[in-house]
């Protein structure tokens, strides 16, 4: 996708956030390669009842990433939409609602693991979860084992990615620039606030069907979608100022 407008220099808070997720992203491989360390086991983030939970990753898990693509097509998105909206709210608002998307996107995603993991531990006995969570251990022939490993995972795989804030900001492109056009694949264009109502039902769609091997956190996403939408909302109503 493509915006209809030329190259602009990168504002101050959208460049940092580039710069540091680029950073993260090589000091994954660095550390991956030379200490055996799995940065993204230790930054990305955990259920929050899961062992390898912590606070940080909250915050830290906006700043890694999967591979490459994944990277590469968060920033450019981050760029694309991002510039403009920071050259309208100035750095203090763009940087605070950047954050704040990130923090809905892991709320939303942990209200759905949680209630996949609430149906799932309806299964068990409470002794039987703790040994699951906790070593992974659980009889290979029984009919739950499915289950079992459906719960184990669901403790222990990382949520990584600027993808929650970054469709934020889509959001937010859409609500402020509504008739914009934006280029899909340089060719098909289609204005801004249609783009972002198709992307967020798309989104929805998938997280639904919830598709065997789609490793992909879809309602972390709207996540990001729905609490930038609260948020717009909230500085409308106040009558609040852009910084």
């Amino acid at each position: 996708m493509y915006l209809n407008r030329g190259l602009t220099n990168m504002p101050l808070v959208v460049k940092n956030l580039i710069i540091i997720n680029a950073l993260f992203f090589l000091a994954r491989y660095t550390l991956a390669s030379t200490l055996n360390i799995d940065l993204n086991s230790v930054l990305g983030l955990y259920y929050y009842n899961s062992p390898e939970f912590n606070p940080y990753q909250l915050i830290s898990y906006m700043f890694m990433h999967g591979g490459f693509s994944h990277i590469f097509f968060n920033m450019f998105a981050l760029w694309m939409f991002g510039t403009q909206i920071e050259n309208l709210w100035g750095p203090k608002r763009f940087l605070n609602y950047y954050l704040i998307t990130g923090f809905g996107a892991a709320f939303l995603h942990y209200l759905i693991i949680h209630f996949q993991i609430s149906g799932l531990e309806s299964y068990f006995t409470s002794n039987q979860i703790s040994e699951i969570v906790n070593s992974g251990a659980f009889n290979p022939s029984s009919p739950l084992f499915s289950k079992a490993r459906m719960l184990y995972g669901l403790h222990h795989t990382p949520v990584v990615g600027a993808s929650g804030a970054v469709f934020g900001l889509l959001l937010a492109y859409g609500m402020s620039y509504p008739n914009q056009i934006i280029y899909l694949n340089l060719l098909f264009p289609i204005k801004a606030k249609y783009f972002v109502i198709i992307y967020g039902l798309l989104e929805f769609f998938m997280g639904v069907q919830n598709g065997a091997g789609d490793n992909v956190a879809h309602f972390a996403h709207i996540g990001g979608m729905l609490f930038g939408f609260l948020l717009i909302k909230y500085w409308k109503k106040n009558d609040m100022k852009f910084y």
